[in-house]
């Protein structure tokens, strides 16, 4: 009898748990058995495990084979475990040396030919295999990217027959990362919008400061424009922020690179999983696919209440918690809404130059598809207005460019890690009530809070408004006119709305 045990890693949201992979060949009736809670996928993995080992040219063994994939209480699915089970086999049977095979970790998916496939999560199993003191093997097509992980050993491997040839080398080769070797593409500019420097200006605070912001007007005045060219302000990702974002992308493809900020706008006839993640094996959804970036949600008034209200919670905490029957997962969704929206149903509320053809009835409940603890949640409204045909076609500056605004912009976010270690979207707000706060200023915020009936939410919201753009004049204190100005983008009277 031969026992043999090969780590690999299993894939649970984000995480990477450690599965071990116990083979054990034994005498009687030949069979292969796999037992701890496989999937139909991991199930399947019997019939290219042996087509793999036949083809690579070593023996199957003619013996009753059992495969525990211990912690038997950990769901495992996908075809991740393929060449792990494979190498059990070959060393349960003698055919390989298993001195070195404690010293690894295996990942990859094996083809009937012996071919390694990539699959998706390599990043989070070198993100978990960096605290083992483990080399990770891997695919070659997969192997650059899991080597972004910095303290991970990452190897590669075309086939069963190549990871078995390497094993067997005295001096392994790491793979390095591919990041150099990114294009970065070109980014929408915002000189490239015509007039709306209220808008502009509200898209510089945004940046500044991550908040989150609703363009709001007649249809056709460029809030579709205007939010395109979010994410063209905002600073590079960090390396750990990076590593994080590529973490999340690389659970829905196994081949994402990508230096940008994630820029994600939904249909809104996307449903409440997809927006949020869900699914009976719970996925995630375009708000933490957004994490670190952008998540532009376009005629947020068509979406469904119920369907916008599930972004409540993740708007404050940053995170979304999924519980289903068989997993409770957490992932990360710390993202900057921008919203753009129609005041009525015809467009035309407010409008000078056309007639709003909607009733009372039919605006009050248009508006009233947007809760107010949702509208609560947003630092910044404004109004887009429609600019006349001059402005539109003359020639020459149509304001700064992106790189100039980046470049305050990045001056202001360095201003608020340093003085708080994050954005002041995230900002303690009775801290800055009481140290970052004039008495001037402070006198304005409460006339306003008591005048327009403002919530304790809406309050801490104005003050880290006013913060950033204290930040953007360079400015140690929120003075009376920066408060005012972050007060011009509140929404004041719900009965009204932002419209």
């Amino acid at each position: 009898m031969q026992l043999s045990v090969i780590k690999a890693r299993a894939l649970v949201g984000i995480d990477a748990p450690l599965v071990r992979v116990e083979t054990h060949l034994s005498s009687g009736l030949p069979g292969f058995n796999l037992v701890g809670m496989p999937e139909t996928t991991v199930r399947e993995s019997k019939d290219r495990v042996r087509s793999a080992i036949i083809n690579s040219h070593f023996d199957f063994p003619d013996a009753k084979i059992t495969v525990n994939l211990a912690p038997a209480d950990l769901p495992k699915e996908g075809g991740r475990f393929d060449l792990a089970i494979a190498l059990g086999v070959l060393a349960a049977s003698g055919q390989i040396n298993t001195q070195k095979l404690s010293q690894y970790e295996f990942i990859g998916e094996l083809g009937l030919d012996g071919a390694l496939h990539p699959v998706t999560g390599v990043l989070a199993s070198a993100h978990a295999c960096a605290t083992s003191d483990c080399k990770l093997m891997v695919s070659q097509a997969c192997a650059p990217q899991a080597a972004q992980v910095p303290d991970c050993f990452v190897m590669g491997a075309e086939s069963l027959l190549d990871v078995c040839a390497q094993l067997r080398n005295a001096k392994p080769v790491r793979i390095q990362s591919n990041r150099a070797t990114l294009a970065h593409k070109r980014l929408p500019d915002l000189s490239e919008v015509r007039g709306q420097l209220e808008a502009k200006r509200a898209l510089e605070i945004a940046a500044a400061g991550g908040h989150n912001v609703f363009l709001y007007g007649p249809p056709g005045t460029g809030k579709t424009l205007l939010a395109s060219r979010l994410a063209g302000l905002l600073p590079p990702l960090s390396t750990a922020d990076l590593l994080e974002v590529r973490l999340i992308q690389d659970l829905m493809t196994s081949n994402s690179a990508s230096d940008e900020r994630p820029f994600r706008a939904p249909h809104h006839s996307a449903s409440a999983v997809a927006l949020v993640g869900g699914g009976s094996k719970p996925k995630p959804g375009e708000i933490t696919l957004a994490h670190r970036g952008v998540l532009f949600l376009d005629e947020i008034a068509e979406f469904p209440r119920a369907t916008l209200d599930m972004l409540r919670e993740p708007l404050e905490s940053g995170s979304v918690r999924i519980n289903r029957a068989k997993a409770s997962v957490t992932y990360p969704a710390n993202f900057q809404l921008i919203a753009a929206a129609n005041p009525c149903p015809c467009g035309y509320l407010g409008d000078p130059e056309r007639r709003c053809r909607c009733s009372n009835d039919q605006i009050e409940r248009y508006q009233a598809r947007l809760s107010g603890p949702l509208l609560d949640r947003i630092d910044l409204f404004c109004r887009v207005e429609r600019l006349d045909a001059r402005t539109l076609l003359e020639q020459g500056d149509h304001g700064e460019a992106s790189a100039i605004v980046a470049a305050r912009v990045a001056q202001a976010q360095a201003c608020a890690q340093q003085r708080q270690n994050a954005l002041n979207a995230r900002a303690q707000g009775d801290t800055l009530a009481n140290e970052h706060c004039s008495d001037a200023a402070k006198h304005t915020l409460t006339l306003a809070a008591d005048k327009f009936q403002l919530s304790g939410r809406s309050v801490h919201r104005a003050l880290r408004v006013a913060r950033t753009i204290a930040d953007l004049a360079d400015a140690k204190m929120i003075e009376k006119n920066h408060m005012l100005e972050a007060l011009s983008y509140r929404q004041i009277n719900f009965n009204r709305g932002p419209f």
